[in-house]
């Protein structure tokens, strides 16, 4: 199967540690769709059921739901760029904020920098990069 994958420029995906037979970012995206409050408790009719539920959930996920990880901005605004002004915004809000109220603040504010990278298992990414 391996050699078939090659041959066809498919780069094939490996699991997790201690995990044998998964995908993490398919994983990942199946737990998404399981905790999304209209995820149908039956199973769906159809094929055609189950398109039309995910492209539901793939427009919602990528350009109304706010992500943390990407500073609470769409996959699509991320994508298109759209989030740099904002950051640059809140940055300057959060410094008036704190000039004005020094006492409220205990130490540095929110992080706004853009994202660069963005990953599934971040921290463990992370300690692997350095």
């Amino acid at each position: 199967m391996l050699a078939t994958l090659q041959a066809l420029g498919v780069m094939p995906s490996f699991s997790r540690p201690s995990v044998s037979n998964d995908n993490p970012y398919s994983e990942a995206q199946f737990r998404t769709f399981k905790y999304r409050p209209d995820y149908p408790v039956k199973a769906f009719e159809n094929v055609n059921g189950a398109r039309y539920w995910v492209e539901g959930f793939v427009s919602c996920y990528n350009h109304e739901h706010l992500h943390s990880s990407i500073k609470f901005f769409t996959p699509d605004q991320r994508h298109r760029r759209l989030d740099d002004a904002v950051l640059a915004k809140r940055v300057e809000v959060y410094r008036r904020a704190k000039e004005q109220n020094p006492s409220r603040w205990s130490g540095a504010t929110r992080d706004w920098a853009p994202v660069t990278h963005v990953y599934l298992n971040s921290e463990k990414e992370k300690s692997l990069a350095a």
